[in-house]
């Protein structure tokens, strides 16, 4: 039990840098989804920016926390890519609402065993 933390980091850190990777270089198939789900991805790759920005936000959090660096602020940064990851799993595409599930609960846990780092910024009164 006492590994379990870093177990967790590390394979949210995989997720994230294994994923960006693929995601970046477009090394796999891409997988069928419904027309709401084709829309909201053409348009997000249409910008020309936005998905690489993801991407490599994605793969240099998910390093950072491979490495045990920065974990708060890894954690920070990859909260808005975990939270849309699950919400598009749940409003568009649900067949693969696992995975968003399961980046939320190492987000979420790993952001537990890193609690004394938020707990100034969670103060009411600054």
């Amino acid at each position: 039990m006492k590994h379990l933390p870093m177990l967790a980091r590390v394979l949210l850190g995989l997720i994230f840098a294994v994923l960006g990777v693929v995601g970046l270089f477009e090394l796999g198939p891409q997988p069928e989804m419904s027309e709401e789900a084709g829309a909201f991805m053409g348009a997000i790759m249409d910008t020309g920016y936005l998905w690489p920005t993801i991407k490599v936000t994605e793969i240099v959090c998910g390093v950072l926390l491979i490495l045990g660096l920065f974990v708060p602020l890894a954690l920070v940064v990859l909260a808005p890519v975990v939270l849309n990851i699950l919400l598009f799993h749940v409003f568009l595409a649900p067949e693969g609402v696992v995975i968003g599930i399961v980046a939320v609960v190492l987000g979420l846990y790993v952001a537990h065993q890193h609690r004394e780092s938020f707990s100034a910024v969670l103060q009411r009164k600054a």
